[in-house]
């Protein structure tokens, strides 16, 4: 629907604030939608007679605050039409998508002006690149990324040559090394799953909305209960058309449906269970004019995104190489060359949405609406007569998609009820009020409590808060050391930022030092135990996914998909499940026992370290990114045996003094993995990372 036409009457009207330019754009998206384009150029709209005064309709600033841009990340995009965007939203109190890049940290600080480069939604997809706890408490909302790459089953990936030196910085990555996003397996494997992330993510930013973003498709209404059901407080409907031009092209034109059908379906479904007044429903995926807006609200939307849309306002000329990386606008490249070629500003964006708004209310006055809340799921305005009299669209059956439910008067229509987290009920309250010194005065403090598999995401509020009172940067080293007894819920530590030290005296759930952030995780059995620690589990499923930085000691084997993507973390562990360090692109791990198989898939950074006792580890590791090697000098040993020694100490770790002691023998026995594309651009840039985030501590905890 973009053609050389409507891309210079959209960029024209925009840059000059030009009105007039701006409806002659709209009348042409528009009747290209008429002409049977999409599903709503089949609707037409059912004007009041008479209308009711413009003056009378909520105002443009209100409406603005609806509007959100699109999930496109920095990498994908130029950092200066990143900026753009967020800089753009914020000024009308309307949110920028970071994407799944993550976010580099000085865009948190506002400019002289007082403008803000931050984007207001912090996007959390499978790929966890840059998700940090400062990253997390900087948002006003949290988006989890169901859908993953451009359309689903499509794994999204940044090309090595778009990986520069800051990006990568921001990725928790390495220059030069191209990075996948793993499919969502790992910690939104099912609704269950899906509302323990929801729940770990209000922990880690209480203040911020948790919204879950689901492409449009048939069923997307049971999922969308689902999601309301788990007590996300927004959920996204994305629609078919759209993604980047680096999209392969059965992403563009052959995944997913138009969001009119996700849309009003998720709306139907969340009205006949008396779900709809908790959640707010957004969608997205090619919106263009006022009218698309006014449709999308009668079909149940109460939010609106734009991303396409707002990149050729900034500039974008739709040539689709953004995978090449030579965007001749500067709007999709990161090459300096090219970025310099970028004229979008702030203005033009705003300039942008604020005609959008002035549209949508024209229209909200011809239709009879004061506010957007009043027109949302108002399917009675919605026409299908003219359209389906056309010969081609005679058999079309729009009923589903135009159903109200028949629901009692108490049921509503529109969000009107904020969910219950049940944050008030959380260990972390009383973790928070026990440190209160070192929250307020830096000073050290010290915590012994008992655990049950009933406290879950424990240590996450207590983090958030170190974090927001102290930065990225955290507590100095064990300011906050707590001292757990029993067995630790899900997610125990997640997104644990520096200066907390949590020791563990029993077991843990899955997704054990979730996201951890530069903490401290001890877990050993307890002094009762009879069992050998080293041949049993301890910690369950998806431990250190998306770690970025810190440290953890595990006394004993850990499940499946053990520090999958971790970028940053330095673990050991005494043996590992199926899937060990898939995806990892930093840090370090140390394995003194059995993997299971697939160790080390898509691993293209980072280095681990397996104790190849039974000399079968060949078998079981995943040989396509990665090479086995041995140490390669004596202060790289030296560093291992260092970090071996230290794990015997913190946890007590019989087989870490057995290899320690030794260490002649099982040195030899050690394999390194090491990533074939990570070595090439160390080797080549000269560079050697160091192997050991901080210190060891020469202390046994508990």
């Amino acid at each position: 629907m973009y053609n050389p036409e409507t891309v210079h009457k959209l960029q024209y009207s925009t840059r000059t604030n030009n009105y007039r330019i701006f409806k002659e754009y709209t009348a042409l998206m528009d009747s290209t939608s008429q002409k049977l384009c999409t599903l709503r150029g089949l609707l037409d709209l059912k004007f009041a007679d008479p209308p009711i005064p413009i003056d009378e309709v909520e105002p443009v600033e209100t409406i603005m605050r609806r509007f959100a841009t699109g999930a496109m990340s920095y990498g994908s995009i130029s950092k200066e039409a990143h900026e753009t965007l967020a800089i753009a939203m914020n000024r009308i109190g309307g949110r920028s998508n970071t994407g799944e890049g993550g976010e580099d940290p000085v865009r948190y600080i506002p400019d002289p002006n007082g403008d803000s480069r931050s984007s207001a939604i912090k996007q959390v997809a499978s790929g966890r690149f840059g998700v940090t706890s400062q990253y997390l408490v900087s948002a006003n909302e949290l988006q989890i990324k169901m859908a993953q790459g451009a359309k689903p089953g499509e794994g999204g990936q940044l090309p090595g040559h778009k990986v520069d030196a800051t990006i990568a910085r921001v990725r928790h990555s390495t220059a030069g090394v191209g990075l996948i996003s793993p499919p969502p397996h790992h910690d939104i494997y099912s609704i269950e799953d899906l509302a323990q992330l929801i729940y770990d993510l209000k922990n880690s930013n209480p203040r911020a909305r948790i919204s879950v973003k689901l492409v449009s498709e048939v069923g997307v209404g049971t999922v969308a209960a689902g999601v309301a059901k788990a007590h996300a407080d927004v959920v996204l409907i994305s629609g078919d058309s759209g993604g980047t031009g680096a999209s392969p092209l059965t992403s563009l034109k052959h995944a997913g449906i138009p969001w009119e059908l996700g849309l009003a379906e998720a709306h139907q479904v969340l009205v006949m269970n008396d779900l709809r007044s908790r959640i707010i429903v957004q969608t997205d995926g090619q919106l263009k004019t006022g009218r698309d807006v006014v449709v999308a609200a009668m079909l149940g939307g109460e939010e609106f995104g734009f991303a396409t849309s707002a990149l050729v306002v900034s500039g974008c000329i739709m040539m689709r190489v953004c995978h090449l990386n030579t965007c001749p606008v500067g709007v999709a490249t990161q090459d300096p060359v090219l970025r310099e070629k970028f004229t979008g500003k702030p203005e033009y964006v705003v300039n942008y949405f604020r005609m959008i708004a002035e549209e949508v209310r024209e229209l909200m006055a011809k239709l009879g609406f004061r506010t957007i809340n009043e027109m949302v799921g108002r399917l009675d305005k919605l026409d299908t007569r003219k359209a389906v009299e056309h010969w081609k669209a005679k058999k079309l059956d729009l009923t589903a998609m135009l159903y109200s439910p028949k629901v009692p008067s108490h049921v509503l229509k529109h969000h009107s009820i904020d969910q219950d987290h049940g944050l008030n009920l959380a260990l972390d309250n009383k973790l928070i009020e026990l440190s209160k010194d070192a929250l307020e005065h830096s000073k050290r403090v010290e915590i012994h409590l008992p655990i049950r598999n009933v406290n879950r995401t424990v240590g996450t509020m207590l983090g958030s808060e170190v974090t927001r009172r102290f930065g990225g940067d955290g507590l100095p080293e064990d300011t906050i050391r707590i001292f757990f007894k029993g067995s630790a819920g899900q997610s125990f530590g997640a997104f644990l930022p520096n200066g907390i030290t949590m020791t563990l005296e029993g077991d843990a759930n899955d997704y054990f030092g979730k996201g951890l952030s530069g903490g401290r995780l001890i877990v050993f059995q307890p002094d009762t135990a009879e069992f050998k620690a080293e041949d049993n589990i301890i910690v369950g499923n998806v431990a250190l996914y998306g770690a970025t930085g810190g440290e953890a000691f595990i006394r004993g084997v850990a499940g499946e998909r053990f520090a999958v993507r971790n970028s940053g973390a330095t673990a050991v562990v005494e043996g590992v499940g199926d899937h060990g360090c898939e995806y990892m692109t930093r840090g370090r791990v140390i394995v003194l026992g059995r993997t299971g198989r697939n160790f080390a898939a898509g691993m293209s950074g980072g280095i681990a370290y397996v104790l190849n006792e039974e000399g079968d580890f060949t078998e079981r590791c995943n040989l396509d990114m990665v090479e086995l090697e041995t140490f390669g000098d004596a202060k790289e040993e030296h560093l291992i045996h260092g970090l071996i020694e230290a794990h015997g100490r913190l946890t007590g770790s019989l087989r870490a003094r057995q290899v320690s002691e030794d260490w002649s023998r099982y040195r030899d026995l050690m394999i390194k993995v090491m990533p074939v594309e990570y070595r090439r651009v160390l080797e080549a840039s000269g560079a050697i990372e160091p192997l050991l985030t901080r210190k060891m501590s020469n202390k046994k905890y508990g």
